[in-house]
């Protein structure tokens, strides 16, 4: 990792230190009824449940700091890398939710399933032709999903899902910064519920708010909602996303018990602090919680 120029963010659980927490979380047969989740950085979490593992949206690598070392809008780095994907060999499902490099890395993927030979990927269907091509995986352990982005209700019971081990994916449309799709109609970025055991959790990708998305979340009835809250800035030149105070908003309005913010403190020029989240949070009465990178937060 290079860590040369200013002093990076030390995660809170790094390399040795956060696989042992793993390992020690994995051989806790006391906490069967309990879900794991430790924050990667950016929008990548590790989720734990009764001896499964699923990986979302991870970018573990120095890729984009290096493609644009050298350009107009350099990817400086903020915090360290809390984890070599090449050492997570425990994995059965990596979600992907649109093609962008921070949440479909080939320097994360390809180690981690060269670690992980029978991983499956579920990303947009959109974005299968990509997937492969970064990942390395045949097309056999690639799951595509799709969604309607009508803003009528949804029955969850009803909604087209994939799933892997103890984990069911459900596809939701995001706006990133609009609700766009390719020439076959499939949607180019995506959002995933999650249901395993009796929690269900949200983890939106990248997204702005859009009419319907609360009401089409409010469904699922999620326990915990994972939002970005870097925002959205012409001068950045990327695709924006919620702000603080947006994101505790959704939050309040699909009724989620428990908001964690993503998406901040890994590049300079791309961040936001969660102060703005945090006191939305406290005005309106909505759950939540804030991770250093590494650390782990669980529920039961």
């Amino acid at each position: 990792m290079d860590t040369s120029g200013p002093t990076l963010i030390r995660p809170a659980l790094q390399d040795t230190a956060f696989l042992d927490d793993v390992r020690r979380v994995r051989e806790d047969r006391a906490a069967r009824n309990t879900f794991h989740l430790w924050w990667l950085g950016q929008s990548g979490y590790l989720l734990h449940w009764q001896g499964a593992f699923a990986l979302l949206d991870p970018y573990l690598s120095d890729s984009l700091t290096r493609k644009y070392a050298t350009t107009d809008k350099p990817h400086v780095r903020m915090t360290e890398r809390v984890v070599s994907p090449d050492q997570l060999g425990f994995v059965q499902v990596v979600t992907s939710s649109h093609a962008h490099t921070d949440h479909l890395d080939p320097e994360t993927l390809r180690p981690l399933v060269a670690a992980n030979p029978e991983i499956r990927l579920v990303g947009p269907e959109a974005n299968r032709a990509l997937m492969r091509q970064r990942s390395g995986l045949p097309d056999a352990q690639i799951l595509g999903l799709d969604a309607e982005t009508g803003t009528g209700p949804v029955n969850p019971g009803t909604a087209t899902y994939e799933t892997v081990g103890p984990f069911r994916f459900h596809a939701i449309p995001a706006a990133h910064e609009n609700l766009e799709r390719d020439a076959d109609g499939h949607c180019l970025y995506l959002g995933f519920v999650i249901r395993f055991g009796p929690w269900t959790i949200y983890h939106s990708g990248d997204t702005l708010h859009y009419p319907g998305q609360a009401q089409r979340l409010r469904a699922f009835a999620p326990d915990v909602a994972l939002l970005p809250i870097n925002g959205r800035r012409p001068e950045r030149r990327v695709s924006g996303n919620l702000w603080g105070d947006e994101a505790a908003e959704l939050a309040h309005s699909m009724g989620a018990r428990i908001a964690l913010p993503n998406h901040y403190d890994l590049f300079e020029f791309n961040t936001a602090t969660p102060d703005l989240f945090v006191q939305t949070c406290q005005r309106l009465g909505q759950g939540y919680q804030i991770l250093r990178a590494g650390e782990r937060w669980n529920i039961s």
